[in-house]
């Protein structure tokens, strides 16, 4: 009967550490989506400091992105 109650005894072990461990897992989720949480307020709160010194010095908006090659008007080419 000892082999029945150290198998018992191992499967109530391996139950503890699994549950122990989902357990861990979901403090720290929960701690990552509280801490990306946060920085993104952070991020967005830096977002709107800079658009209204922006705003403040004139500026509107962002900057336009750098034009394509193929965007850009060509100059005609020389006749000479």
């Amino acid at each position: 009967m000892d082999g029945h109650d150290s198998e018992d005894s191992s499967k109530q072990s391996t139950a503890d550490m699994t549950a122990f461990v989902q357990n861990l897992l979901q403090q720290m989720v929960g701690f990552l989506l509280a801490s990306v949480t946060l920085l993104l307020g952070r991020i967005n709160e830096l977002e709107q400091s800079i658009n209204d010194l922006r705003a403040e010095m004139g500026v509107e908006g962002t900057p336009p992105p750098p034009s394509k090659s193929g965007d850009e008007p060509k100059a005609p080419a020389d006749s000479t």
